[in-house]
């Protein structure tokens, strides 16, 4: 019997099997890529299983507070776009043309927003045709011809029925592709900070992600193990970010910050819809879907079971209180029982009437157990009571002045600037969130077996002093130190897709050539 491989092969076939080999090394190489477990499964950012899915609709984070800079107005952030790693080339990271970003503010507690901020943008590129770079040569600003794409946006503000478009065509701030292609990022974010009409400022660009948290706190509290804690998981990535400065006579009910100093603040993305006219023809409706929201940090994550969080993200927020298993697991969190079972932390007793008034009624001395009057619409003059309703808001107290020194636990510390009276970007959301499920808002004294949180107590990096706030974004790989095991496999793996696209090179190479020769 003859030996396989003594038989002789034609060089077609050599060619042929050098071909199917390539693209089967590539694509192995590609899936071994795509599917070694990586931070980016398991994240705070990523709350709800279809958001996950859209990261450019995905609203990670929403902070208001009295601006550092201008007092006499509120500072709205709000981010999108998880994990985006800073050398994620050669397409970086874009707002979506088919999408709305919008901030949205109750003054009268109905849970309806009164006031409506929308950014729309658009993409354009000076040379598609030709080029694969995101830029050309190094870029010094929003106009250099070297900036192969950019983007620019419309602002909108509506009131009720009313929209007003405050500006058109402002060029949003590039991603940070690095020092080569944008030595001096510090001026391209100042080009992008612009007046808006009525003396507010807008912004729309990358930023550092200002989150700062010890994720794996989702891995069954640490697994029971606090020496774990410590490693922020959040370091080294950025963000989409839009900001907001409005004075807070345009926010006030009847534009008067004295007599109606609460306002309730969160976020959306609208998603335009699809529409089907038959099996063979789809085409882009005109109806516009909401598909993410984030009010208050972490409730999507950590109150709402699974079974609701996407349809969490398509609420308004006067709806909530009609979800009876949602508001049940605010009365009778999860949390907590997870805490006892793993920490033998005892749970506080239900129902829990501290945290339905942080989330869904704002905190005062007649709203609930917490004594004393913060930030419940009811504490404005000209509200309606008997049109307030409780509704999962993050509510800022507009008449707080900022603290000079502002404490990590925010109102838990005394600090009532702080967290949940709005939210600061140095507000350490994780370990205030952690305190409150064990009634520290109720007894006003901080949990001792928990006074260490997730041991990330401040971001990376320093936060801005004036407007927009947020750090520029970084630049460094994240993955550029060790990475242990994951990065090996990572190695492995882009080694096998490179011998993949080796052999397929040759293969098609010698194919080629051999048409000409043959």
């Amino acid at each position: 019997m003859k030996s396989i491989s003594a038989r002789p092969r034609s060089r077609r076939a050599l060619d042929q099997s050098l071909l199917v080999l390539g693209a089967c090394a590539l694509a192995t190489g590609i899936a071994a890529l795509t599917l070694t477990p990586g931070v980016s499964a398991a994240s705070s950012h990523r709350e709800a299983p279809l958001i996950a899915g859209d990261p450019r609709a995905d609203n990670t984070d929403v902070y208001a507070f009295t601006s550092l800079d201008r007092p006499d107005s509120v500072t709205f952030l709000a981010n999108w776009i998880p994990f985006e790693e800073p050398n994620g080339g050669p397409n970086f990271y874009a707002f979506g043309e088919d999408l709305r970003y919008n901030i949205k503010i109750d003054n009268t507690g109905d849970g309806v927003s009164d006031i409506t901020y929308t950014w729309r943008f658009r993409n354009s590129y000076r040379d598609a045709a030709n080029q694969f770079l995101y830029n050309t040569g190094p870029v010094t600003s929003l106009n250099d011809p070297d900036l192969n794409f950019r983007q620019v946006y419309d602002l909108v503000v509506s009131r009720g029925a009313e929209s007003r478009v405050l500006l058109s065509n402002v060029p949003a701030a590039p991603s940070r592709v690095g020092p080569a292609s944008m030595p001096d990022y510090t001026a391209l974010r100042t080009q992008a900070v612009r007046n808006v009409p009525g003396g507010g400022r807008t912004f729309a660009g990358q930023a550092e992600d200002p989150f700062f948290a010890d994720l794996r706190v989702f891995d069954l509290l640490y697994g029971g193990n606090l020496s774990e804690r410590g490693q922020d998981t959040l370091a080294g990535y950025n963000v989409n970010s839009v900001a907001l400065q409005i004075p807070k006579a345009q926010l006030a009910l009847k534009g008067n910050p004295g007599r109606n100093p609460v306002i309730g603040v969160w976020s959306t993305t609208d998603r335009q819809g699809v529409q089907v006219s038959d099996s063979r023809d789809m085409r882009r409706g005109e109806e516009w879907k909401q598909v993410s929201r984030l009010g208050n940090p972490l409730v999507n994550e950590v109150v709402v079971p699974l079974k609701y969080k996407d349809a969490f993200n398509t609420l308004n927020p006067d709806q909530d209180r009609t979800v009876q298993p949602v508001v049940d697991k605010v009365l009778d969190p999860i949390l907590p029982k997870l805490i006892q079972q793993v920490y033998n932390v005892p749970a506080p007793a239900t129902p829990r009437r501290d945290l339905f008034e942080i989330y869904l009624t704002g905190i005062c001395k007649t709203c609930g157990p917490i004594k004393a009057d913060l930030n419940a619409h009811s504490l404005n003059k000209d509200a309606k009571r008997g049109n307030i309703v409780p509704a999962e808001e993050l509510r800022l107290n507009m008449a707080v002045a900022p603290t000079a020194s502002p404490n990590r636990y925010g109102v838990l510390a005394g600090d009532l600037a702080g967290f949940p009276n709005g939210r600061r970007l140095t507000d350490d959301v994780i370990d205030i969130s952690l305190q409150a499920v064990e009634g520290a808002a109720q007894t006003g004294r901080l949990v001792p077996a928990l006074a260490d949180g997730d041991k990330v107590d401040a971001n990376e990096v320093p936060f801005g002093t004036s407007f927009p706030y947020l750090a520029l974004p970084h630049t460094k790989s994240v993955n550029s130190g060790p990475g242990g095991m994951e990065r090996s496999a990572d190695v492995q793996a882009g080694s096998v897709g490179a011998l993949g696209a080796l052999l397929l090179g040759i293969g098609g190479y010698r194919l080629r050539r051999n048409r000409k020769t043959g």
